[in-house]
């Protein structure tokens, strides 16, 4: 994959055309962005973003942004209330009824408005609109060797791990999802990933 002219041609095509989407979709979500913001930044003590370092394309790593959803300190807590519930902790660990999570955070998850700021990683070519889910690197490092071929294209904001369960999936059952997207990948499946996302969106189908 991206390994003709043609193909590497294409991908450039590709981003540019993702940023220039992003970038119309930050312009013209502005006030959206702001009201969001100053309900994080008032809803509890912290910074208003979230950042985190995650794998793109081809194993660069790179900082994805995100709401603040969360307590500062939480990713602290989380071995505490791992071994609390009487487990381990992994890479794809969930907490059940975390209580990390603000008020105006279990929002903007259920509504995915916390990841809007990923829109900024778009315009900065980190990731696509449309791809596999942005992991840590704690993460990646578990991979079957199947499953690097996922590094072959640029992560997405959404994909279709998105639109077939979200946290609903066991971390195995998004990793295949994520392989059958690069499978398939192309620019009819990415805009059919998109409209689909808007109604999973609207629906809150496995968003907590």
């Amino acid at each position: 994959m991206g390994t003709t002219p043609m193909a590497r041609l294409a991908e450039r095509v590709t981003g540019a055309l993702n940023a220039l989407v992003a970038l119309v979709l930050l312009m013209a979500f502005v006030p959206l962005l702001l009201v969001v913001a100053c309900l994080v930044r008032f809803s509890s003590p912290g910074p208003i973003l979230f950042r985190q370092q995650r794998i793109g394309r081809f194993g660069v790593p790179f900082t994805i942004y995100k709401f603040r959803t969360m307590k500062v300190g939480a990713e602290q807590e989380l071995q505490d209330l791992v071994r609390a519930q009487g487990g381990t902790v992994g890479a794809y660990m969930k907490v059940d009824g975390d209580p990390r999570i603000t008020r105006i955070g279990a929002f903007l998850r259920a509504t995915s408005l916390d990841e809007l700021p990923q829109l900024l990683n778009v315009v900065k070519r980190d990731m696509n609109l449309v791809g596999p889910r942005p992991q840590i690197p704690d993460e990646v490092v578990t991979y079957h060797h199947l499953h690097w071929r996922r590094l072959l294209v640029p992560p997405g904001i959404t994909g279709l791990w998105q639109v077939s369960g979200r946290s609903d999936l066991s971390a195995q059952q998004a990793l295949e999802l994520d392989d059958i997207y690069v499978k398939q990948r192309s620019a009819f499946f990415d805009t059919r990933l998109l409209f689909r996302t808007v109604w999973v969106v609207l629906a809150r189908r496995g968003a907590y």
